[in-house]
């Protein structure tokens, strides 16, 4: 998609968006409005770097019926890069996140670090980043949702189902064969 001109551009397209993505970045849209464009994506961010947290806790805890609170701890204490992000949401949902997906987040990744540490950064590159997390979030939540039945980027209410977990020690083990304990 072409990146809007404007940032009423970028708030038209995030109301497009499914209500549960608009819901999940609440109060994006007044950020865009009031503050600069770093305030947004630092927000947005944060947000998409707790819904890849819960999406590897979800997915372990629905697929594999890992004990839930050990598994919090686990995903909780994980301190891993963007391709060990990556590589973990592979081993856990049995696929490789898309090509398509990965380009959107990488491309926001790249404007993101450039705001972060101080460069020099145009206001279409902000708008394309907060343009791109719009539609990573949506691609994300769709592929995560026909692996696993469940949308990271949402709420998350049910989304194990009724399945016995299993016990603590036995998640340990299954944990540490994942690689998300060491």
């Amino acid at each position: 998609m072409d990146v809007p001109k404007t940032y009423k551009g970028i708030i038209a397209r995030f109301k497009q968006a499914p209500k549960e993505i608009q819901d999940y970045f609440f109060p994006s849209i007044e950020l865009i409005e009031k503050y600069p464009w770093q305030v947004s994506l630092a927000y947005m961010f944060s947000c998409i770097e707790m819904a890849h947290n819960m999406a590897l806790y979800c997915g372990v805890v629905k697929l594999h019926r890992a004990h839930g609170e050990v598994t919090w701890s686990a995903i909780n204490s994980l301190h891993i890069n963007r391709q060990g992000y990556r590589d973990l949401y592979k081993t856990i949902f049995g696929k490789p996140l898309k090509k398509e997906i990965i380009r959107k987040i990488t491309e926001a990744e790249k404007i993101r670090d450039n705001v972060m540490h101080g460069k020099d950064v145009t206001q279409s590159e902000m708008r394309t980043a907060v343009l791109r997390l719009i539609e990573y979030s949506e691609l994300f939540n769709e592929f995560t949702s026909q692996l696993a039945d469940f949308k990271p980027i949402g709420n998350l209410k049910g989304f194990k189902g009724r399945a016995e977990p299993l016990n603590k020690s036995t998640t340990m083990w299954l944990l540490k064969g994942m690689k998300i304990l060491p």
